[in-house]
């Protein structure tokens, strides 16, 4: 299979790029970034949640080596506007979170390595769309949270059942029903979070580890995407019985080629420059 390559002729959306866009998208080289601006508090009302829609469609169409989310501001987000809970007919519910949910299974099915970066609080919906990411990293400091619980609602992005996978149903189960919030040191040691990096150089830290993902083997990440998915999926009968079919795939590209040549030549510390193919 071929990864798209994004076209130059068919940039992202204008309610991506605009100067007052709640959601921007920016293209640095092969890192894609997604970086939620609205002040104060970066709440996920009808605007955010519709650029979010309108963002992973684009990334879908035009997906990059890497993809890193973050957030400008005091706080990643303060969650849900719970204005759209009170305004929400319980006759179209159903259809309302089936289609919000499609943003998290969109996210979570871009075939590039994505990395959520939390550098503070970080609640319900932007968690739940942390959890949907291959890797988070966080501050020691950050505090994450699923707190539904205070409006007698249940995380409805997905956020559960990927807490689950990443935790255990129990630890899961802990923290939508006590509501509680948690350090991102705590969610490091439940393997939740990757990554804990330093407040002062959080930013340039966090575009550091996603660059290195975007300039490495695209095409066997992706391949190691599929390998995992299908595990969580089917079991791991099913990743092995995909796995020789996957392996083939990457043993053609000229990434994989190269880079063993190189390895022969240079040794295991060779410096071969990853072209995504």
């Amino acid at each position: 299979m071929t990864l798209p390559s994004p076209r130059a002729e068919e940039p992202p959306p204008s309610s991506l790029t605009g100067e007052k866009s709640v959601l921007r998208l920016t293209v640095e080289g092969p890192l894609a970034v997604l970086t939620m601006d609205s002040a104060p508090m970066n709440l996920f009302d009808e605007a955010m949640w519709a650029a979010w829609a309108d963002a992973v469609e684009w990334l879908t169409a035009h997906p990059p080596r890497a993809l890193l989310v973050r957030a400008e501001g005091r706080v990643v987000s303060a969650g849900v506007d719970v204005r759209v809970f009170a305004d929400l007919d319980p006759a179209e519910a159903e259809s309302f979170w089936r289609t919000h949910l499609g943003i998290t299974q969109a996210l979570e099915a871009l075939p590039c390595p994505t990395v959520f970066a939390a550098h503070s609080l970080t609640l319900t919906a932007a968690f739940e769309l942390a959890l949907a990411c291959d890797l988070v990293v966080a501050t020691a400091q950050a505090r994450f949270g699923l707190v539904e619980r205070k409006i007698a609602f249940t995380p409805s992005m997905g956020g559960t059942q990927r807490l689950a996978l990443r935790a255990g149903p129990s630890r899961a189960r802990e923290l939508v029903m006590t509501g509680d919030l948690y350090r991102g040191s705590v969610l490091a040691e439940w393997g939740v979070v990757n990554a804990l990096l330093p407040q002062a150089s959080f930013d340039t830290d966090a575009r550091a580890y996603a660059m290195r993902l975007a300039t490495g083997p695209t095409r066997a990440h992706r391949a190691t995407k599929e390998i995992v998915r299908t595990c969580l999926a089917e079991g791991v009968a099913a990743a092995d019985a995909a796995l020789p079919r996957i392996a083939a795939e990457v043993t053609a590209t000229s990434d994989h080629r190269r880079a063993v040549t190189a390895f022969l030549t240079d040794g295991p510390e060779h410096e071969t420059a990853y072209e995504g193919r």
